[in-house]
């Protein structure tokens, strides 16, 4: 009783609270998380419920632009500041954060000692995993699932994963950051309005009556996909029962979304105005309108908590899906692969440009972070560790990743500085470790790591 007043509840008032207060005024209707106040009276006798502490990451592609040292580029283009400590100075490449300095940490030197070698777009498929890719393709569980694992119980999502092509992709270009205990990707969402009428609109105005028909229907059509498998699998080759076991998994997956959305079906949701939140942009004609309704939609699954656990891969690697022609709708470059094997002259101005406007949409989401409410009238931002980045400095070159540790405040992160790390010394699962660690998740190792990062966190 005492975890589940810690983590479900959002009230800090002691008192009794009518679930019809919650069902008031215009809007479409959206979950709104589990409060203490609406339960039995005995649970409003015990402590108030800690604030919940989240996790996201948002990913992009292909590297960012490092001039060299003796390029007339590098003061202006380079990724990295110039300058480490509290006293770095930012680039234009940055710049549109400079308004978040006390609230983000820049790291460099970090990265995932299997991936060091192998081709940099490949990278991407284990930045959440820090998994093995060479030779025999073996991924494995990455950090935001094992943190959905453990905070699922709280939320009626365990996790959210967004990408600009949804789907999985393919081994060494996936369009998906998350990846189950077995190591196989799980599938990314990348429509708007499919997104909000799934996670934050689930009636379509059906009444709960109609509701849990459905649920019902549902359950029994898994039960019954299961049951014929199970009889199906003594006639199987070896082969074809491990595709089908992977299926299975899969289905698992279903079936226990099902279960928690009969659990949740009388928890009382909360109203809001979708007209706030552009449910319909294309992303090949409008790419910061539909990066940015993608970022609103995930202010609202943080702020009505249902789930604490968020990926977003803004564009997929190799030039590959929509995401590449962003440079080209939004600054009127050519594509992001394109620019990032570009040697012509002034193609440094090109990438600066290009990393700058992945900067501005960072910094929107930032900005929106800061200032919504969460329930301790802190921001969502304070109650947030959040990784911006990619999985390769360069194009090709899976080391050095640029990152960005941002929010936490709540959690006791301490940010405002560039910190360049030794690679001989710490992995960028090393960070992760202590990201865990800083949401209560008791993990002494993550993937490869070797111990929790010396410092930031």
């Amino acid at each position: 009783d005492v975890e589940r007043s810690r983590g479900l509840g959002d009230v800090y008032k002691r008192q009794q609270l009518d679930r019809r207060t919650f069902i008031k005024g215009l809007g479409v209707a959206c979950m709104l998380p589990y409060f203490e106040g609406m339960a039995m009276s005995s649970y409003s006798k015990l402590s108030a419920p800690l604030p919940p502490k989240r996790l996201c990451f948002l990913y992009f592609p292909n590297g960012v632009g490092l001039p060299p040292k003796e390029s007339p580029y590098h003061k202006n283009w380079n990724w990295f500041p110039m300058g480490e400590g509290t006293d770095y100075k930012l680039t234009k490449s940055l710049s549109p954060l400079s308004p978040y300095r006390n609230d983000m940490s820049i790291m460099g030197g970090l990265s995932h000692p299997y991936s060091r070698n192998v081709l940099g777009h490949m990278a991407g498929d284990s930045w959440l995993t820090g998994g093995d890719l060479r030779g025999e393709y073996k991924n494995s569980i990455s950090v935001d699932q094992v943190a959905a694992e453990k905070l699922s119980r709280y939320t009626r999502f365990p996790s959210l994963s967004l990408s600009t092509d949804g789907g999985v992709g393919y081994k060494s270009r996936t369009s998906t950051l998350s990846f189950n205990s077995s190591g196989k990707p799980l599938p990314s969402e990348h429509r708007q309005r499919e997104i909000f009428e799934r996670y934050f609109s689930p009636s379509g105005g059906a009444s709960t009556d109609e509701r849990r028909k459905s649920i019902h229907q549902g359950k029994k059509i898994v039960d019954l996909v299961l049951e014929d498998s199970k009889s199906l699998q003594k006639r199987l080759g070896a082969n074809d029962k491990a595709k089908l076991e992977e299926y299975l998994s899969s289905l698992n997956l279903v079936e226990e979304q099902v279960k928690r959305n009969e659990k949740w079906l009388d928890v009382p949701m909360k109203e809001f105005d979708a007209s706030l939140i552009n449910l319909d942009v294309d992303p090949t004609t409008a790419p910061e309108d539909y990066v940015r309704s993608m970022i609103d939609l995930m202010i609202l699954g943080f702020q009505t908590d249902s789930t604490r656990v968020m990926t977003y891969m803004m564009a997929r690697e190799d030039g590959m899906g929509f995401g590449d022609n962003f440079p080209k709708m939004a600054l009127g470059l050519q594509g992001h692969h394109s620019i990032s094997h570009d040697k012509a002259t002034g193609h440094w101005g090109d990438w600066g440009r290009l990393d700058q406007w992945y900067a501005k949409q960072f910094a929107y989401f930032m900005d929106k972070m800061k200032n919504t409410k969460d329930v301790d009238d802190s921001s969502l931002l304070d109650n947030t560790l959040v990784l911006y980045g990619s999985a390769c400095s360069s194009t090709h070159n899976a080391r050095n990743c640029p990152l960005i540790l941002a929010g936490g405040s709540n959690l006791g992160v301490k940010h405002g500085a560039y910190t360049k790390f030794s690679e001989k010394e710490e992995r960028l699962s090393n960070l992760f470790l202590s990201m865990l660690n800083k949401l209560d998740i008791e993990a002494e190792s993550f993937s490869d790591s070797t111990g929790r990062l010396a410092s930031i966190l």
